[in-house]
């Protein structure tokens, strides 16, 4: 995928993530862009981990593994802040 690729499915990824776990308030398209990239790294990690395919294109699979990802990026993050 491309910059731009990654630039929108960051955006639609980081946007579902801060709508399941109640951040859309809190955060900007920016904060979404970043989110959702970084969840899908992170999504993608965690499904080679284990043995699967992660993020491999702009397609349904990778796009749930990206919203996995950004959701528990910010459940880590949530947890940091508490504390």
């Amino acid at each position: 995928m491309g910059i731009i690729s990654w630039i929108i499915f960051g955006a639609l990824a980081g946007w579902i993530a801060s709508k399941i776990t109640g951040h859309d308030a809190s955060m900007g398209a920016m904060a979404n862009i970043i989110v959702g990239i970084v969840g899908a790294l992170l999504g993608g990690l965690v499904m080679s981990l284990i043995g699967k395919t992660g993020v491999d294109g702009f397609n349904l699979g990778s796009f749930l593994v990206a919203v996995g990802g950004a959701v528990l990026l910010l459940a880590i993050f949530k947890g940091f802040r508490k504390k």
